[in-house]
């Protein structure tokens, strides 16, 4: 199972976006180093969520193709994606389950049900399942 590990700068990028976002899910795209099962993300990237709905999300095909260009222009390797749920847990709904099309990725969930303290999971999903990756937060 993958460790994602993932600085309080980039944290922050990401929650305070999803809250801009509110009451829609926010979207994009995390991309950094992978060496043996650590995942560190170096960058973020802040996608179009093209459906403005809070219950499900849509990335824009132009920015993520931008998004995929730059990743590989940095020497990066695209670890996943990540999204927000505006007013429920951060675990993956049944609509992530069933559109998660890659096995090799993280999916990181950003539960605002709190918006004092926003949670953050990373998942592996495959087959109709998934299991929790363990994320760390750490200091810049």
């Amino acid at each position: 199972m993958k460790r994602i590990s993932i600085n309080s700068e980039i944290f922050r990028t990401i929650t305070e976006h999803a809250m801009n976002e509110l009451p829609d899910e926010a979207c994009g795209l995390i991309a950094g180093k992978e060496e043996g099962d650590v995942r560190t993300v170096e960058k973020v990237y802040i996608l179009t969520n093209l459906d403005h709905s809070s219950e499900h999300f849509s990335i824009s095909p132009q920015e993520q193709l931008e998004a995929v260009k730059d990743i590989r222009a940095n020497g990066l390797k695209l670890l996943g994606n990540w999204h927000s749920h505006p007013a429920s847990p951060s675990r993956p709904s049944a609509e992530d389950i069933r559109l998660a099309f890659d096995k090799n990725m993280s999916y990181l969930i950003l539960s605002l049900m709190d918006k004092n303290k926003p949670v953050l999971n990373s998942f592996h999903i495959e087959n109709g399942a998934f299991a929790r990756e363990e994320i760390e937060i750490t200091e810049e």
